[in-house]
């Protein structure tokens, strides 16, 4: 399988979102194997955010982050967003009524001007069709003195959600050598 077919089988929402057996796998490894990268995360997040503060998860898979972060900080307003509908059932399910979780695509998320104070996204942006896109929608769901918060892999492409070098309030990190840096 050559990286373009592999590609279509984990990106995007049309017909290549994390489904069926794909979305059930990730599942699995999400609540096994990555289940201490998501805590980690979350440490982070959860040390970012104000009290009371609304969050919302981009690509939220099965909802092991936003798990993690109603553990660690009962007072946040958790939301998430997925592409794949697999996934929307599987973080709902996984949740239990400890956030909202919505269908949606990055480049045009379901949420109205300046609802969040805090826009995470984790190893989400490599299977975005259009980071580029996908800025100014991090920006425009963000409260005034809100913070994006992306993590992904270092070969994501992490330039193009500030192609301008504008100061932004994106901040980035990546996964090496098992630290997460943001």
């Amino acid at each position: 399988m050559d990286g373009h077919q592999h590609r279509h089988l984990i990106r995007g929402s049309r017909p290549h979102a994390f489904q069926g057996v794909g979305s059930r796998l990730y599942s699995f490894f999400a609540k096994t194997m990555f289940r201490g990268m998501y805590r980690r995360l979350a440490l982070d997040i959860a040390a970012a955010a104000p009290q009371n503060a609304a969050v919302l998860d981009i690509g939220t898979g099965p909802g092991m982050l936003l798990t993690e972060l109603a553990q660690l900080r009962p007072d946040l307003t958790l939301t998430g967003v997925d592409l794949s509908p697999d996934m929307v059932a599987a973080a709902a399910k996984n949740l239990g009524g400890q956030a909202t979780i919505h269908f949606g695509d990055v480049t045009q998320l379901p949420f109205e001007d300046r609802s969040f104070d805090v826009v995470v996204s984790s190893f989400s942006m490599h299977h975005w069709d259009d980071a580029e896109a996908a800025a100014p929608q991090l920006i425009r769901v963000l409260r005034p003195g809100g913070r994006a918060l992306i993590y992904d892999f270092p070969w994501a492409p992490f330039e193009k959600l500030n192609p301008t070098k504008e100061r932004t309030p994106i901040s980035t990190g990546n996964l090496s050598s098992g630290a997460v840096s943001g």
